[in-house]
């Protein structure tokens, strides 16, 4: 089951970091990932978080950066950048892809025309079979944005 995100989902959700960024954790001290829900539920926040029961064990939220205070995945700062983590016991059994597409949807809802995320090179594939097209490449990552 999916649910929206709220203000009390803050914790799963820096929790989370460490599953969606667990390869970028010590790459760029400047930009640290906490960065990705530090003050959760301010304007421009949303998210699903997927449920069993009373657990959670999965999420996908987006949120707008500054040019200022960019995310790994900055393309501009009208364009949110998601983030999206399934705990390793629930992978490969279509959880990311259920997360991935109510955050789609619920961007779209929102009047956003796009969406940016930063990805190891290893995932660009998977993120291309929902639409998402490299715009940047570096040593460390990739930036994707997938227009809605």
């Amino acid at each position: 089951m999916l649910r929206p995100a709220d203000r009390q989902d803050a914790r799963f959700l820096r929790d989370m970091l460490r599953h969606a960024y667990h390869w970028r954790l010590t790459e760029d001290a400047e930009r640290p990932v906490y960065r990705y829900v530090r003050n959760w539920g301010r304007t421009g926040d949303a998210g699903v978080v997927a449920m069993e029961g009373p657990h959670a064990y999965g999420a996908a939220w987006y949120r707008v950066f500054t040019a200022d205070e960019p995310g790994f995945g900055f393309v501009d700062e009208k364009t949110p950048e998601l983030t999206i983590a399934v705990v390793p016991s629930r992978r490969g059994k279509g959880a990311g892809k259920e997360l991935l597409e109510a955050l789609l949807e619920r961007a779209q809802a929102d009047g956003f025309e796009a969406v940016s995320l930063s990805t190891d090179e290893q995932q660009v594939g998977w993120y291309e079979r929902f639409g998402f097209e490299v715009v940047s490449e570096s040593p460390h990552a990739v930036t994707m944005i997938k227009r809605l």
